[in-house]
């Protein structure tokens, strides 16, 4: 397994629209646990393949907590087929916008349909954490940022600070 360097905001690979999967095999698997050791060496509980550059409509999350066994869960061609009008709100972080939170409200609960590591085809109900999470991992599938649920001001605030941090960046 390897660890994949992050894409970071501003980059506009954010913004592209991923591609489906066409077939699951052994490269895909690959990139399945290299994505989840990417994401629990950063440490997060959450990656979408285009956070590592990849355009493919793939996440991985794994929201058990600390000290308690690792739950990998893999999600190809996710889709959100379902979600309740009860709301819920969970301040939330990204990976590709390091050391920024604030609170996203968001459907309690979804029903999402997706292949599994396998290929298999699955369906999932999910509540609180892990239905906030895979909306936003499915966002990121489709382009949107979770900075993108906040308001205006805020999101110009942090795109312009990452913009000026990837400058200096550069710079050195």
């Amino acid at each position: 397994m390897t660890i994949k360097p992050l894409i970071i905001l501003p980059d506009p690979l954010l913004r592209q629209v991923s591609k489906p999967v066409e077939r699951v095999d052994s490269d895909l698997q690959r990139l399945a646990d290299d994505m989840l050791e990417t994401m629990y060496d950063a440490p997060g509980i959450g990656l979408a393949a285009i956070q590592i550059g990849v355009a493919r409509r793939m996440l991985v999350i794994d929201v058990s907590r600390e000290g308690e066994e690792k739950q990998p869960l893999v999600f190809i061609n996710p889709e959100i087929v379902t979600s309740s009008d009860e709301r819920s709100v969970y301040e939330e972080g990204c990976l590709s916008i390091p050391d920024y939170y604030a609170e996203v409200e968001r459907p309690a609960t979804v029903g999402v349909k997706y292949l599994d590591r396998d290929g298999k085809e699955q369906t999932m109900e999910a509540d609180s954490l892990l239905a906030t999470c895979l909306q936003h991992e499915i966002d990121h599938l489709n382009g949107v940022l979770f900075i993108d649920h906040i308001s205006r001001l805020k999101r110009e605030m942090v795109i312009k600070k990452f913009t000026k941090a990837s400058k200096t960046t550069k710079a050195i």
